[in-house]
């Protein structure tokens, strides 16, 4: 049965205030058959609900899951992002103190896409999208009370991609295990929509998020702006795609604490760094450091980094394959105190394996920025490779079959 949907209208009475509506009034024609509705959701959620998966629901401007409120969505649901613009833009946020549970299955995930996507219930992929479509809504943020690191020794700081005249947006606090939920087995597609300049909604935001929260399995394609950024926080996180992203894969800031492991970021022409790692802003947590393991970097010729540390850069980067990039992509260490890091071990390697595009000698003709003499800090941990399937490092690609990206063909 098809049914003419107002999406700016209607709005069901399951426990919101309204409130950071749309300025979309575009109709759309949705077939629910008989599987269930569309169901729009916009404004604060006051009280715990279950999103389920024979119903789509409709991010209609900011939804937002309330201190001490519980959001479950059961897997196989499908969200799609409204087209609001800049500060009217759609996302979930987990405010501090609410709690997401998106437990999806491998083969059911819980999929963030935008109203623009043809995608139905009971399915895992549209046709009329591809990883091409980007910034169509905005994302998921995820706003916890773990420590945090910003200028100033802030205990707490607004998110980027939040205006910061809105009531929520604030992240940090000294809550090293704070729990926001869990995210697992999820798919976040074609957002990223910028909400003015250079402040840009990533596909997945944890902004303080603390480590009784479970990250895993999660994939962002398609995003503007990029795919996973950690402000600060202590979650660890695994099992993590990034594709097609149009700024970082993988972004680090604000001392973030915890360990990523088993990633893999897959650059179009359109991306920018697979890494980027940023040291802290305060001297709050300067000496918390962070760890990536088992990471796959799949670049593309277009690429002018595989990493980029900057302003203090901290962290230990283990188990990582690179391939793909192209003669002029290089790792960098931009600033003063990320080049004294990288000597004094503050930001250390182990265990890489690169397949050297054509014309670049050897490893160490890939880093830019290194004191001299400081280079074996890195060439003695990396090796050449001459093709990815000689690799013994990098991300096991064997736990995402379940992703748009492997449906796709992109693994």
């Amino acid at each position: 049965m098809k049914k003419l949907f107002l999406s700016i209208m209607a709005i069901t009475a399951l426990g919101f205030v309204t409130s950071c509506s749309s300025d979309d009034n575009t109709p759309v024609v949705v077939d629910d058959g008989p599987q269930g509705e569309v169901i729009t959701k916009t404004g604060l959620l006051t009280a715990n609900e279950t999103w389920t998966a024979n119903n789509i629901y409709i991010l209609d401007g900011k939804v937002v899951i309330n201190e001490g409120v519980t959001l479950t969505i059961e897997p196989g649901t499908i969200i799609k992002g409204a087209q609001g613009q800049d500060t009217q833009a759609s996302a979930l946020i987990v405010d501090q103190g609410g709690k997401l549970i998106a437990d999806g299955t491998a083969s059911e995930p819980i999929i963030f896409t935008s109203i623009l996507d043809n995608i139905a219930v009971g399915q895992t992929a549209g046709t009329n999208l591809t990883v091409e479509d980007s910034g169509l809504w905005g994302g998921v943020l995820v706003l916890g009370r773990a420590p945090i690191s910003v200028s100033g020794d802030l205990l707490t700081n607004q998110i980027e991609g939040i205006p910061a005249n809105e009531p929520f947006g604030q992240y940090g606090g000294n809550i090293s295990n704070d729990n926001s939920g869990i995210i697992r087995y999820v798919s976040i597609r074609h957002g990223g929509i910028a909400i003015g300049q250079d402040n840009e909604i990533n596909g997945l935001t944890l902004g303080g998020v603390g480590s009784g929260t479970i990250i895993d399995h999660v994939e962002v394609v398609a995003n503007q702006d990029d795919a996973f950024e950690w402000f600060g926080g202590t979650v660890n996180a695994s099992n993590l795609l990034a594709w097609g992203q149009q700024d970082d894969g993988l972004d680090v800031d604000q001392s973030y604490s915890g360990t990523i492991s088993n990633a893999v970021v897959i650059q179009t022409a359109n991306s920018d760094r697979a890494i980027e790692i940023d040291g802290p802003e305060g001297s709050a947590a300067t000496y918390a450091s962070f760890t990536m393991n088992s990471i796959t970097l799949i670049g593309n010729a277009a690429n002018a980094f595989y990493a980029d540390y900057r302003d203090g850069a901290r962290g230990s980067f283990n188990n990582v394959l690179a391939y793909g990039f192209g003669a002029d992509a290089k790792i960098r260490f931009n600033g003063q105190a990320s080049q004294d890091n990288f000597v004094n071990g503050i930001i250390s390697f182990s265990n890489w394996q690169i397949v050297l595009p054509a014309g670049v000698p050897n490893v160490g003709a890939l880093l830019v920025n290194t004191p001299a003499g400081s280079e074996t800090n890195f060439t003695s941990h990396a090796t050449a490779i001459a093709n990815p399937s000689a690799a013994t490092v990098g991300a096991n690609l064997g736990v995402f079959t379940w992703t748009f990206a492997s449906q796709k063909g992109a693994l």
